[in-house]
């Protein structure tokens, strides 16, 4: 528990870094309203607002802005893979483009329909952070049963790299029963290459799950991916390479046993979105086995978000693992799924 409390404050602390700045962008939108307040970003669709006179952030819908500017850096994200980082205004004579200057007096114009993403960046290390919180818990006195769970992300994001993180754990007890317990970390990179939508990148993966026995389990793998879908509705990528997985399987208090396993690498994330309404997010990783022919690992993580005010959505999650070939005695399957609250911060 100490540990988890650990982890959690650091996302805290990110959070608090990545403070507000000043309310002087300009958004008009296609029926003639003007609005000045703060561009958060855009994803999904949805290009999400800060205003002095109002409580929480506003989402307006991408393909009702006709206008707007800004002085802030942003990274700007076409729909064929093109990124760019620079401050936003109209494109001259072209009043359903965007302008993005660049450092060194460069200027590109796109078409706004073609835009799928803006996140704010800076100079500022900090600035740069974006993620969220989310927790569950169920309690019920009839068997003292107790379930709950604890997940964060957070994110680094350049023009054309990234990095992030997240944490998820779950416990779940009562009476008469021994408690189980799952805690996993992933972390994951990528680069863009030149040619539009594909990218190169890496990952890892750490597992604690006593249904399957494993002590940890951890997992590295990377290889070359490609984003087949990436519009203001739909976004998916598909990465293949090798991965090298080490389980650590505990039999008792006192004797652990340990497997070493080279994979090939299949890595699917796909996002569907609907304005004001909801996010479906869908992320698995297959590594069928190299050294141990037949073998099959297999893990995917879905989830449904409901937005309901301000940065606050309920989310409701599935998450699973499998291993067509365990050692004797050892389950092959960890699954599950929990609901809660999302707090985001940052551009998300």
């Amino acid at each position: 528990m100490e540990a988890r409390l650990r982890i959690l404050s650091v996302f805290l602390l990110l959070a608090a870094m990545a403070s507000a700045r000043e309310h002087t962008d300009v958004i008009i939108l296609t029926n003639g309203d003007r609005i000045t307040g703060e561009i958060k970003g855009l994803d999904s669709g949805v290009l999400r607002l800060d205003l002095d006179y109002v409580d929480g952030a506003v989402s307006i819908q991408w393909l009702k802005v006709k206008r707007l500017e800004s002085s802030q850096l942003f990274i700007v994200q076409a729909q064929d893979g093109s990124i760019f980082t620079g401050t936003l205004a109209d494109a001259p004579a072209e009043p359903l483009k965007i302008e993005v200057a660049e450092p060194g007096d460069k200027k590109t114009a796109l078409e706004r329909s073609q835009v799928v993403r803006l996140e704010e960046t800076s100079e500022s290390f900090f600035q740069r952070w974006s993620g969220d919180i989310n927790l569950g818990v169920v309690y019920s006195k009839g068997n003292s049963a107790t379930q709950y769970t604890l997940g964060s992300a957070v994110e680094y994001r350049r023009n054309q790299w990234g990095i992030q993180t997240d944490f998820n754990s779950s416990l779940s007890s009562n009476s008469g029963s021994e408690t189980s317990t799952r805690n996993q970390v992933n972390l994951g990179g990528h680069r863009m290459m030149p040619w539009k939508n594909y990218f190169y990148g890496g990952l890892g993966s750490f597992l604690q799950s006593s249904v399957q026995g494993i002590q940890l389990q951890s997992t590295y793998g990377g290889g070359l991916g490609r984003y087949f879908k990436n519009t203001n509705r739909t976004r998916i990528s598909v990465l293949a390479g090798v991965a090298w997985q080490s389980t650590n399987y505990e039999h008792s208090k006192t004797t652990v046993s340990s497997q070493q396993d080279g994979a090939g690498l299949i890595a699917a994330d796909v996002r569907v979105f609907i304005f004001k309404k909801t996010n479906l997010g869908f992320k698995a990783n297959l590594l069928p086995s190299v050294t141990d022919r037949g073998r099959i690992h297999f893990n995917n993580d879905v989830s449904y978000y409901l937005k309901l005010f301000r940065n606050f959505s309920w989310n409701l999650s599935f998450y699973g693992n499998w291993d067509t070939r365990p050692p004797e005695g050892f389950s092959g399957s960890d699954y599950g799924y929990s609901s809660g609250v999302k707090w985001t911060f940052g551009y998300r």
